[in-house]
């Protein structure tokens, strides 16, 4: 396994990463950015498949949470993710914890949050080879998308909320499985390449216990041109 640190470029913050592994995307930054405005210094939060944990430590670089937990599978990925907390001497308020969020109820986090995030595996399809970093990362192998809800529901606080980021062609399923825990879809935004072109992207906020009212906010267009970002990605991009 070859490692890189890269620079976040947002208050100093660096990850380690596995160049033959799963490196983080576009996907994890929105996601990070979408749950922004739910997480304040006394916000406890948790992710889920947080991978090398990108999605934390982009929160915790953005905002002044003291209480930050991500949950991964993979144990060299958490390591990774443990490395990274160091890295950034972030030790006081984050921590990386190794397991299955299919046995979540094992680690005396029920009701506890007020925020949890999740970039999950987002094909239900596909190869079952359960040692493959990247297929655990992109495939369903080891948690479903019904795994993921229940856990976000059962961490959860009363009204506390879920972010996740998805793929559109899943949003039945999405909406179907955040009901069933009742979690309550409250504000869905799609992502799109370019101006014309088909989404590839959702994310999605949803309330435990919430009442029903969904707001689908305006269209989040990546390019304005071939590899030029539009200005509102430069602004989620921009260095703090």
């Amino acid at each position: 396994m070859a490692e890189r640190i890269d620079d976040l470029q947002c208050n100093g913050y660096k990850i380690i990463q596995d160049t033959d592994g799963f490196c983080f995307g576009m996907d994890a930054v929105l996601l990070a950015n979408y749950a922004l405005q739910s997480v304040n210094e006394d916000a406890k939060l948790l992710d889920l498949c947080s991978g090398t944990g990108i999605v934390p430590l982009l929160l915790a670089a953005k905002t002044g949470c003291k209480d930050i937990t991500g949950l991964e599978l993979q144990k060299d990925v958490a390591d990774m993710a443990e490395r990274s907390v160091k890295l950034n001497k972030q030790e006081g308020r984050m921590k990386i914890i190794q397991g299955d969020l299919r046995e979540i109820r094992k680690l005396g986090m029920n009701s506890s949050m007020n925020v949890v995030t999740c970039n999950p595996p987002y094909m239900n399809a596909g190869l079952r080879n359960t040692t493959d970093r990247k297929l655990i990362s992109r495939h369903e192998v080891m948690c479903t998308l019904a795994d993921v809800c229940s856990a976000a529901a059962l961490t959860l606080k009363s009204n506390g909320r879920f972010y996740m980021v998805h793929r559109p062609n899943r949003l039945v399923d999405i909406f179907n499985e955040l009901r069933k825990v009742q979690l309550e879809p409250k504000r869905m935004r799609l992502v799109y390449p370019y101006e014309n072109s088909e989404a590839n992207m959702v994310l999605l906020e949803a309330v435990k216990g919430g009442k029903t009212q969904l707001i689908v906010e305006k269209p989040l267009i990546v390019y304005k041109d071939k590899n030029i970002y539009t200005d509102e990605i430069l602004r989620i991009y921009a260095v703090y």
